[in-house]
């Protein structure tokens, strides 16, 4: 039986009943139970049962269907554990009994539809009856053996036939994403250029000087306003940002990149990486104070032995040569220390690198750094190549990668002399030097860009990308489209990051379960060496952790409001004591409604409840 489709807007009396008919062992044991620990102890009994029957008599579950069971079982479980309960602060039992209990519809605005959601998905995936393509609807093994009437070739053509189905949505919905290299935005990206151009009063030869770019950065919404339209919170927040001193800019390279509409069809991704939102200004101006401290969501302070370094790995650390961007990423990890764009204070103090270069001397365990801020590309070419120089001279040192998003905000920058800076150290067999970028949408590449990463790779050093995982870019294959089209530049995907659970950047922010469901049912559909993404969770304070590896986070609680709360483990901890992080996520309810609103239809999504 199929899990019947309720729309996220219904009233919330639809989901309550969605409960019953989904499973109603469990509400009734909720519902009769004398008190929420009675509640407790029924609803425990039940799904230890039904555990036991997964493990010593599946009832002719096939292995889909028992694995979807066991997930969650085991989710209920810790949902309802009052150890989580004390962890998270928060509890679930308590107003769902309310809920299923109430008698009046007051009790019910105490929670949201997207908190009765999630506990009728659990409800139904006990059950055995889920949103998922479970076993009886899948095809039984040995279909596609031939039959007595038809040769293997027949049998295999008829799987192809099959899998031309399979990608028929890949390819539909890969080429409804706009690619920057498709010939009709590069004409009209050359005519906005030249446009800036004019009115700059400035030559081609200018627009192609990196120097020139950096130093004609925009900055006034009302600059800006004279070559791209801007709704009033865009004008908004970018007035509230420059009279507060909140780090702001845009190249005038990738402000040719944008529609001169505001209504954000086509460049929604490009306009959202550097237009911060009004709520994030505010919240930005209002912690001035505590900058360091409360935007430090990495809680790099606690992780640098030494100004300028970061270390959380044993064979890796971070070097900070300089700290701002050609144009500020409004979900910038390290908003709490990156200076204005062409700030004095951007480039480290020399006897701030002299100590830093000195620690790694003296730490050889390290045999990777990681060169970022900020963007050092932005040095120039002589400062670049003597802190290169002397990197590479630390004998212990095999791989040198440097993090920069210049091939998209500022690709001129990705000169043939730069390549050959870099290129000086790349020694195959001693040395590794390679080149980590950050391009979020296809559609911020530009013929620019293909001629930088060129350069660099005819150089014979690799690029990788790693890309936040943000609304903009989280549609159903939209992340497909942005592999793909870096594929064929010469960028392999490297890491797909989860939003940072920072506060001020909350409009961003996905749930955990849409980074799992594209790795499951999106990325795979790709050939491999296109997906070789890793999606990755930042652990404050401890590093990455690696999202497919299920064993390493659980959810351990849902909030009134649909919040899911996972419970992450350090990637040490089998090597030495430490403790585990809870992160409250974004709720599923509030994604899909804003997946809505932008046009998409959440009944595509619906799987999204079952990953964990």
């Amino acid at each position: 039986m199929a899990l019947r489709f309720i729309p996220i807007d219904s009233p919330k009396t639809s989901f309550i009943a969605g409960m019953n008919e989904a499973n109603p062992e469990i509400v009734m044991a909720i519902r009769d139970a004398s008190d929420v620990e009675d509640a407790r102890r029924r609803v425990f009994r039940y799904l230890t049962d039904q555990e036991e029957h997964l493990f010593f008599d599946s009832a002719g579950a096939g292995p889909i269907e028992a694995a979807t069971r066991r997930s969650a079982v085991h989710v209920l479980k810790a949902v309802f554990s009052p150890q989580n309960e004390k962890k998270c602060k928060a509890a679930a039992l308590a107003p769902l009994r309310d809920a299923l209990t109430a008698d009046d519809s007051a009790v019910l605005r105490e929670v949201s539809a997207g908190f009765l959601e999630e506990f009728r998905r659990l409800f139904a995936g006990v059950n055995g009856v889920a949103s998922l393509p479970l076993d009886d609807e899948a095809a039984p093994d040995g279909e596609h053996a031939p039959t007595a009437a038809e040769s293997e070739r027949a049998a295999s053509c008829r799987r192809s036939d099959e899998l031309d189905r399979l990608s028929g949505p890949l390819h539909a919905r890969v080429a409804r994403y706009p690619n920057g290299l498709a010939a009709q935005h590069v004409v009209r990206r050359r005519e906005t250029s030249a446009r800036i151009r004019r009115a700059l009063g400035v030559t081609a030869r200018d627009w192609n000087d990196w120097q020139w770019q950096l130093v004609h950065v925009f900055r006034d919404e009302r600059k800006i306003a004279e070559f791209v339209d801007l709704t009033d919170d865009e004008s908004e927040a970018i007035k509230l940002a420059r009279t507060n001193r909140v780090p702001f800019a845009v190249t005038p390279h990738y402000l040719s990149l944008m529609e001169r509409s505001s209504d954000r069809t086509l460049d929604h991704a490009i306009r959202a990486q550097v237009f911060p939102p009004l709520e994030y200004v505010e919240y930005i101006v209002a912690n001035a104070d505590q900058r360091g401290t409360v935007l430090d969501f990495m809680h790099e302070h606690e992780t640098s032995p030494v100004a300028g370094v970061t270390r959380r790995y044993p064979l890796i650390a971070i070097l900070k040569p300089y700290i701002s961007c050609a144009q500020i990423c409004v979900y910038c990890q390290r908003n709490w220390e990156i200076e204005d764009v062409t700030s004095a204070r951007a480039i480290a103090p020399q006897a701030m690198i002299d100590a830093a270069l000195k620690w790694f001397s003296a730490h050889p365990a390290i045999t990777e750094i990681l060169v970022t801020g900020g963007d050092p590309m932005l040095m120039g070419d002589a400062s670049l190549a003597a802190l290169l120089d002397r990197i590479a001279a630390i004998p212990h040192i095999e791989r040198i990668r440097i993090g920069t998003r210049t091939p998209v905000a500022l690709p001129q920058r990705l000169t043939p002399r730069l390549a050959k800076i870099l290129a000086k150290h790349h020694v195959p067999g001693r040395r590794e030097i390679c080149v980590v970028t950050h391009i979020e949408h296809p559609f911020e590449l530009t013929p620019e860009t293909v001629r930088g990463v060129t350069r660099i790779r005819r150089n014979g050093m690799n690029m990788y990308n790693q890309r936040v995982f943000t609304i903009e870019n989280s549609r159903r294959f939209e992340s497909a489209a942005t592999r793909v089209a870096i594929k064929k530049i010469g960028i392999d995907p490297y890491y797909t990051f989860n939003t940072k659970g920072k506060e001020e950047t909350r409009e961003y922010r996905v749930p955990i379960a849409r980074i799992l469901q594209e790795w499951k049912e999106e990325a795979r559909m790709l050939p491999g060496v296109v997906r070789t993404d890793e999606p990755v969770f930042n652990v404050p304070g401890i590093g990455k952790n690696y999202l497919r590896m299920s064993r390493d986070h659980a959810v351990i609680m849902i909030s009134p409001i649909g919040e899911r709360f996972y419970e992450f483990l350090p990637w040490d901890r089998n090597i030495e004591p430490t403790h585990s992080y809870v992160h409250r996520d974004v709720p599923i309810e509030g994604y899909l409604r804003e997946l809505k609103r932008r046009g998409e239809d959440p009944a595509e999504y619906d799987s999204i409840w079952y990953y964990y």
